[in-house]
């Protein structure tokens, strides 16, 4: 297959499923793994998709919104180790908030054996945290948003405003320490918002897909944040010019899944500092 038939059909596969491994656009189109992996950087410089590890999915204006499936596929490992430090926020007994998003969903896996009070407006969140015998899980309603599996509105701001939190946790679509956390949707950036202000700390997860993006909606500016979360792979300058704007950051190591959901090692280092895709 030639190079412009084979990245015509890596486009056409994309559209259909939004996200695509690089091993299933292999056996599409006959060719190796490396082959497609080249196809798709000449595809992402152009413009026309985003790389992440093990695949890439449909490139996004700053009005898009990808959903909670498209987001589970992006910076996996990282979300696990991201995960991991911001656990260690948390003392038993705290009273914490977890907004919508795949990588808060990666804490509350975390604090499952904690003693908490955890309010949170995501259904991924409070399904992970269910059985957890010793959280107490707030689950606030409202309008349910389905792409992200949570819920927004005017009745969701109003609660969440009459509740105090230790710390709130949430992520976003891009930040940069000029325009802070931001979001594609007013809601979810409204909620937010009115999170951040029933909370004493304020910590924002953001994997380095999103270090350095912006998306259409501010939710936090860069001095109201008090950390970062982050992994190795971010914008060192980017996250130089934030640590400048007073926000602590933190860099979490590369993890790899190794057997069940939720265990993670160490990637070794000569494998952390290949390229994604």
């Amino acid at each position: 297959m030639f190079t412009d038939e084979r990245r015509q059909v890596i486009l056409s596969a994309l559209a259909v499923h939004r996200s695509i491994s690089v091993a299933d656009l292999a056996r599409m189109v006959r060719s190796s793994e490396i082959t497609v992996r080249r196809d798709l950087k000449a595809l992402e410089d152009t413009g026309h998709l985003v790389r992440h590890r093990g695949g890439a999915s449909v490139a996004r204006s700053t009005m898009d919104e990808p959903t909670y499936r498209e987001k589970t596929v992006v910076a996996a490992a990282q979300k696990l180790a991201m995960a991991e430090l911001a656990a260690d926020l948390v003392d038993d007994g705290d009273v914490v908030m977890l907004c919508a998003g795949t990588t808060t969903q990666a804490v509350a896996t975390r604090l499952a054996r904690r003693r908490l009070m955890v309010a949170t407006t995501s259904l991924l969140v409070a399904d992970a945290l269910a059985d957890a015998p010793d959280v107490e899980v707030l689950l606030i309603g409202g309008i349910l948003r389905g792409n992200i599996r949570a819920a927004i509105g005017g009745e969701a701001e109003r609660a969440v405003a009459r509740l105090r939190f230790q710390t709130v946790f949430l992520s976003g679509n891009g930040l940069t320490a000029a325009n802070g956390l931001t979001t594609p949707n007013m809601h979810v950036a409204s909620l937010d918002r009115a999170a951040v202000d029933a909370a004493q700390r304020v910590v924002v997860l953001a994997d380095h897909t999103k270090v350095g993006t912006d998306s259409m909606m501010q939710t936090v500016p860069t001095d109201r944040i008090d950390v970062l979360i982050t992994d190795e792979r971010a914008d060192p300058g980017e996250l130089d010019r934030i640590a400048a704007a007073g926000v602590e950051v933190r860099v979490a190591g590369d993890m790899r899944i190794a057997g069940d959901v939720g265990t993670a090692v160490e990637v070794p280092d000569a494998e952390a500092g290949q390229p994604a895709g």
